[in-house]
């Protein structure tokens, strides 16, 4: 049991409450305490984006490195039709936010690319200093291992894809400071609509300002302009700058200032709204029916207690949380085995690990309801899939020979792998050996007896998604 919400800043998230609300067409309990930043942002403005989010603290810092003049916010436009297409897929129950979403992307990002990247330099660069004799890093060493770096190294499908498109967000600022929360990030668009109803109030004094610009080029959100002390109140991250440097101190933030405020519209174009719309609507069906039919996929295994998989779809956000916390690393992204909607969703991969018995951590950490959160007792009785043997490949059929791992493993209390003795044609002539066989009464599909078989280069025994139960059919026959 984690003791902490290791999700607290999606449940936080206003864009993953909207759209699942969307998609399911019910309210998603656990996601309402992004309510209270709908309510912040209502009232003071886009203080999530300049203070709070961690994605947009990033590429705050590495904006530090751009020195160019800031020339006003150019394409901003386009996060609000990227929004736009958002919503309308989610209306049509297709769930793409994820792709987008800062804390989804931030997370997954950290997750499959830059915590293995952590991991293997440090374990690395310790193991090089220790063999050449610089030893006096070793309590250092030994305080990472126990709080930071993970007791295996962490191995994900498709991590260089994910991460070139985390560093591609990153360098985006070298381009323009905090060129994706500007100009991409759906999240900000849907907190800039509701700032734009903020009674907060910014007033340049036409006596004291004489318009020398220093507000215009330092604003990261090129939300402040010159002309006039005009104000794009949907873009201000309230970082207070203009206020701050202003040499001539004609600028203010306050709640009774509105009258001499001078605020620019959005201007977002009722053809380009609608336009966005209709891709987003167009985008629904175009994913859905690629992922059609899912029966006959391969290594389409989901983490127990997954909703049904039309249900599971529509909740995913791609996060990564439960692939971070999988004991074995058996949870890997997925590319196509669930077609193009079900990219970055995770799926068992049991060559790299398997799940473990009494582990319910993924159900825990999964911010959307997507995989249900299960106590032990629950998920000791759930089938993610059935395991098969391949007797042209299996020892004991194939060579004779006894090979007990399959059954030596199996976590069931009464083994769903047991032994029946048979006897097998050999070179030397037949041959009494134990066979392995799988009952399908008790078999849970947990995928470790694939994981363990000793052939390496393809195993005996396999997993297949045939008998699983999703959503609430969790028992098991008696």
């Amino acid at each position: 049991m984690i003791p902490y919400p290791v999700n607290l800043f999606l449940r936080f998230d206003p864009l993953i409450l909207l759209t699942t609300l969307l998609s399911t067409h019910r309210l998603p309990v656990v996601l309402l305490p992004a309510l209270s930043v709908v309510g912040l942002t209502l009232l003071l403005g886009r203080v999530f984006c300049g203070w709070i989010c961690p994605l947009g603290t990033l590429n705050h810092l590495l904006s530090r490195l751009n020195r160019r003049p800031r020339t006003g916010p150019g394409g901003f436009r386009w996060k609000y039709y990227i929004l736009f297409g958002l919503l309308a897929s989610s209306l049509f129950t297709v769930q793409v936010v994820g792709y987008l979403d800062p804390l989804s992307l931030l997370i997954r990002s950290l997750t499959l690319a830059a915590e293995p990247l952590w991991n293997l330099a440090a374990h690395s660069a310790f193991s090089s200093l220790y063999e050449h004799g610089f030893k006096a890093l070793e309590p250092l060493y030994a305080f990472l291992r126990a709080h930071l770096l993970a007791l295996r190294q962490p191995l994900y499908h498709q991590a260089f894809a994910v991460g070139v498109i985390f560093a591609a967000v990153l360098l985006l600022n070298l381009l323009r400071p905090r060129f994706w929360c500007t100009h991409l990030c759906p999240l900000g668009a849907l907190l800039g609509l509701v700032a734009s109803l903020s009674p907060l109030s910014r007033r340049v004094s036409p006596e004291d300002c004489d318009l020398c610009g220093l507000c215009q080029r330092l604003c990261p959100s090129g939300a402040a302009d010159s002309r006039e002390g005009l104000w794009r109140k949907a873009e201000c991250f309230l970082c207070g700058r203009c206020q701050v440097l202003c040499p001539s101190r004609a600028v203010a933030f306050g709640f009774s200032l509105g009258k001499g405020e001078a605020v620019e519209g959005m201007d977002l174009g009722r053809r380009r709204v609608l336009l966005s719309l209709a891709a987003g609507a167009v985008l629904a069906p175009l994913l859905r029916l690629s992922s059609l039919p899912t029966r006959g996929r391969e290594g389409l295994i989901r983490p127990p207690g997954a909703l049904p998989e039309a249900e599971f779809l529509r909740r995913c956000v791609r996060c990564g949380e439960c692939m971070k916390v999988c004991l074995t690393g058996g949870l890997q992204p997925a590319l196509l085995e669930a077609g193009l909607e079900g990219i970055w969703t995770p799926v068992f991969d049991f060559d790299l690990g398997y799940c473990q018995y009494y582990c319910t951590l993924c159900g825990q950490v999964c911010p959307t309801g997507a995989i249900q959160e299960l106590t032990q007792a629950e998920k000791a009785k759930v089938k993610i899939g059935l395991a098969h043997i391949d007797r042209s490949r299996c020892i004991p059929y194939s060579q004779g020979v006894d090979c007990i791992v399959c059954e030596e493993h199996c976590p069931t209390p009464e083994k769903a792998i047991k032994f029946v003795l048979g006897e097998v044609v050999t070179p030397k002539g037949p041959r009494r050996v134990k066979l392995p066989v799988v009952d399908l009464r008790l078999c849970i599909g947990c995928g470790i007896c694939q994981f363990k078989c000793p052939l390496e280069d393809k195993p005996a025994i396999v997993v297949t998604p045939l008998g699983e139960t999703r959503g609430g059919a969790f028992l098991l026959p008696t």
